[in-house]
């Protein structure tokens, strides 16, 4: 089967699955430059397409995480008169009604009209929509990428909200997923959490991992946010918040909200102090967040579970709840935001069909474009821009990173989700505590205490974190051995803990090797990895953007394929402490 899932909304994105296989998956952002873009995904469907080397009329099955599918998909697509869901949507005479109006357009406004030079995307006849639903579609992604679906499993989504929805709680058991309780917006955790970042002067939906990186350096006041978030116990919500209506704001493609809560957490902000404030609303979500989920693990006696949603961005807490004890093992979908939604609709779609076919555990989020050596080469060369071509570029890299410069790392398929993994990244030692304030200044242009992560080979791990358990795709903080705090100051954030991407040979082996070749040199197989863009702006995605990152930013070296750019400039580096 080939399964096209499409998230139209803020963080809009397109996946192709054949055969159950994930084959791409990429966020509309990437291809607009938009932070966050919430267009008809056009451009990463067009992608997903020519990556599976099919046509719209190859497709067997279109999947939404919505419960009908959005006007736009009639516009975009020319579907087949009589062509149905897999199942049905609410009111379904009235959306029938709604496509045969926007098909003959018959007392109709035309509303969206495409131009000739876009042209419509044909599907055939045997084509179906699935519709999977929001969080249906966030418990799929995680349960289906799993490799827990062997045995009873408890998976957990939590979001803004969703359809109606911000908690849910399923038990998966042989490919199927079984809802157990649902709370609508009053038990918002994800709505509180926004809201507080809003009260902190930063952006609803888009910026709480501020809030997440500021809280360690204040301490919590217990008691000063209750009334302004729902309180649980016992897996029960027990207090619900009236959050009121959402303000909105389309800022050329992208969507801002404002909460009506985040007027009185501004006062609440100037009475307690930013860190405060931050170390406080992060302690209320752990602590909600945690009498959700432990009861529930006990009432099913699992140790094994699997979360999704925007929630589960939050590092911080998804240490905590691993630090209980509790749990066995705990697996977070590596894209659990909305961009997320596409694989788990397209999954759900697939496994609806073939519930006997077992779920391959996932491995990696290089499911984006890439570009060849040629054409790499054509592009500097028609921009005539000096370069050198290594035979070992991991070795360069590494000897590059082991004299202080910082290096533009561009290889292969690009990253899906919020994480450069290793193939769109911006690299430093972490040797040196002053490489982090550094990067944040001149690289990033961004707030002084955000943190960077560590890659670190998948052997090293344990010679650095405390209470480690498999994490490849920096969703979750340990702490750091206090033997190695002093030693990779860099990527140690002000609690103690730090972020880990551990890297497999197999799954990256250009990258692994980098490491290697550092390790080898400075006897640290770590090195500082951030995402390769400026603050505000989307992962770079071609090497015409990594151009001109490189040349708009305190980069030393750009490292795309084999070739390697540097700056002309005499290497100058002084930062406090160096």
């Amino acid at each position: 089967m080939n399964i096209l899932g499409i998230r139209y909304g803020h963080d809009a994105a397109a996946a192709l699955i054949v055969n159950g296989k994930i084959v791409a998956d990429v966020s509309e952002e990437r291809f607009t430059r938009t932070k966050n873009d919430c267009s008809f995904p056009i451009k990463a469907i067009e992608y997903c397409l020519k990556q599976g080397g099919i046509t719209s009329e190859d497709l067997d099955c279109v999947a939404f995480p919505n419960a009908s599918a959005p006007d736009e998909f009639f516009k975009f697509f020319i579907v087949p008169e009589g062509m149905v869901s897999v199942r049905q949507p609410r009111s379904y005479l009235g959306r029938l009604k709604k496509i045969l109006l926007d098909l003959y357009g018959a007392g109709k406004k035309e509303g969206l009209v495409l131009p000739l030079y876009q042209k419509r995307l044909p599907l055939s006849a045997k084509c179906r929509i699935h519709l999977a639903g929001h969080h249906l579609s966030h418990a799929a992604s995680a349960y289906y990428t799993s490799g827990f679906t062997h045995e009873k499993t408890l998976v957990f989504t939590l979001d803004g909200v969703g359809e109606g929805v911000s908690v849910a709680v399923w038990r998966g058991e042989g490919n199927k997923l079984k809802l157990l309780k649902q709370y609508g917006p009053e038990a918002s955790l994800g709505w509180f959490y926004s809201n507080c970042t809003e009260g902190l002067g930063w952006r609803h939906g888009s910026d709480e991992w501020k809030t997440m990186g500021l809280a360690p350096y204040g301490t919590p006041v217990s008691g000063a946010l209750t009334g302004f978030h729902p309180e649980f116990a016992e897996g029960e919500l027990v207090t619900p918040h009236n959050y009121g209506k959402f303000g909105r704001w389309n800022d050329h493609g992208a969507n801002h909200y404002h909460g009506k809560d985040s007027v009185k957490l501004s006062s609440v902000v100037a009475k307690l102090g930013r860190e405060n404030f931050a170390a406080e609303t992060q302690r209320v979500a752990e602590e909600e967040a945690l009498h959700i989920i432990l009861p529930w693990i006990k009432r099913e006696k699992v140790r094994k579970i699997c979360c999704a949603g925007g929630f589960f961005l939050n590092v911080k807490f998804n240490q905590r709840l691993w630090y209980t004890g509790e749990l066995d093992a705990q697996w977070i979908y590596p894209n659990p935001g909305d961009s997320g939604l596409p694989v788990g609709s397209a999954l759900h779609a697939f496994y609806s069909v073939h519930p006997d076919v077992t779920p391959q555990k996932f491995n990696d989020v290089y499911s984006g474009p890439e570009f060849s050596s040629s054409q790499i080469q054509t592009i500097l060369e028609d921009r005539g821009i000096a370069y050198s071509v290594a035979d070992n570029p991991s070795l360069i890299a590494a000897k590059f990173l082991a004299q202080g410069k910082i290096i533009a790392w561009f290889q292969g398929r690009m990253e899906a989700g919020p994480r450069a993994l290793g193939n769109r990244s911006i690299l430093m030692s972490p040797l040196k505590a002053g490489n982090k304030d550094i990067i944040n200044a001149r690289i990033k242009y961004r707030e002084p205490f955000r943190p960077f992560c560590p890659s670190m080979m998948y052997e090293k791990a344990t010679d650095y974190l405390i209470n480690l358990r498999d994490e490849r795709f920096m969703i979750t903080t340990f702490d750091v051995k206090p033997e190695k705090r002093d030693k990779i100051p860099a990527v140690v954030h002000a609690d103690g803990t730090s972020r880990p991407h551990m890297v497999l040979r197999d799954t990256n082996p250009r990258y692994y090797d980098l490491i290697k070749a550092f390790g080898d040199i400075t006897g640290e197989y770590v090195v500082l990895n951030t995402s390769f863009n400026i603050k505000g702006e989307p992962i770079v995605c071609n090497p015409r953007e990594a151009l001109k990152c490189f040349y708009d930013t305190g980069l030393d070296v750009l490292i795309m394929d084999k070739y390697v750019v540097e700056k002309t400039a005499p290497f100058k580096r002084t930062a406090a402490g160096q």
